[in-house]
């Protein structure tokens, strides 16, 4: 690839990642979620609908933190400008690999309505048109400022080891080792803002069978933030909780007048 040609590339990425449709999530796809020992962990970085969408490049400006965790380790993901897929990285070690990606801000306007009702209803936040009327926030014209969290677990070698909270904002966190541990009330997951458990917020939780076939559920966290989320041997599944929060600017003229950050979690369920 030339350097003009690459550069046009990474432009275009860099524009799709920061302007995606409403509702679309942001998650890491591992090309092998079982790796043996000493060889490379390989991973995608994706965005879409249903658990498909295409895979961006390794663009440091669209990242605040890209890291692959160990245990109490934790080693910058390194890569070329442009390098897809993003992740190509030796297994340090046998034992559950935890692959972190934070993106930058990014900011986008709402031009329709219906757009930003699509978005509050399908994420489940009851109260938003309610806050953004009593704002007195405009329905068109308004712009929103969002963060992705993103986390995926694979398993090098046995793949013995637990997930664990590693300094997100926001963070979906496995309570029990989906390659290792038996899971027959399905895989315990608590979700987090800052350190404050996510009570009664909304969990979704994409399915993806062997032959292709998605699954779309959804539920709601307990008090400590917790839900057990029911998994099948062979299965691929997807995470994804949304926080919406006020910016504290109610002049769309003077900057964004709500932030959202997204948290995902991917992980396979081996046969």
């Amino acid at each position: 690839m030339t350097v003009l040609i690459r550069l046009a590339f990474l432009a275009l990425s860099a524009l799709a990642l920061g302007q995606p449709a409403r509702a679309h999530e942001f998650w890491i796809e591992p090309q092998g979620w079982q790796v043996p020992a000493g060889t490379d962990i390989v991973a995608d970085i994706r965005v879409g609908q249903d658990f498909k969408g295409p895979e961006y490049s390794y663009f440091p400006p669209n990242f605040a933190r890209f890291e692959l965790v160990m245990g109490e380790t934790s080693t910058p993901v390194p890569g070329r400008l442009g390098d897809r897929p993003a992740m190509t990285m030796p297994a340090p070690a046998p034992g559950l690999a935890i692959i972190v990606h934070e993106t930058t801000d990014k900011r986008l306007t709402y031009t329709e309505w219906e757009t930003f009702v699509g978005f509050v209803t399908h994420k489940a936040f009851a109260d938003a048109l309610a806050r953004h009327a009593a704002r007195g926030l405009p329905e068109t014209g308004f712009s929103e400022t969002y963060r992705r969290y993103a986390k995926a677990l694979v398993a090098v070698g046995g793949g013995a080891g637990a997930d664990r909270r590693v300094g997100l904002d926001t963070e979906i966190v496995a309570l029990a080792n989906p390659y290792t541990d038996p899971l027959p009330g399905g895989l315990p997951v608590q979700v987090f803002l800052g350190d404050t458990p996510r009570a009664g917020a909304q969990l979704e939780v994409f399915d993806r069978a062997p032959d292709g076939t998605l699954t779309l559920t959804r539920q709601t966290l307990d008090a400590e933030g917790r839900a057990d989320v029911p998994v099948r041997a062979g299965h691929t599944y997807l995470l994804d909780a949304v926080v919406l929060r006020d910016t504290g600017t109610d002049d769309p003229g003077q900057g964004a007048v709500w932030h959202s950050m997204w948290a995902s979690l991917t992980f396979h369920l081996p046969d």
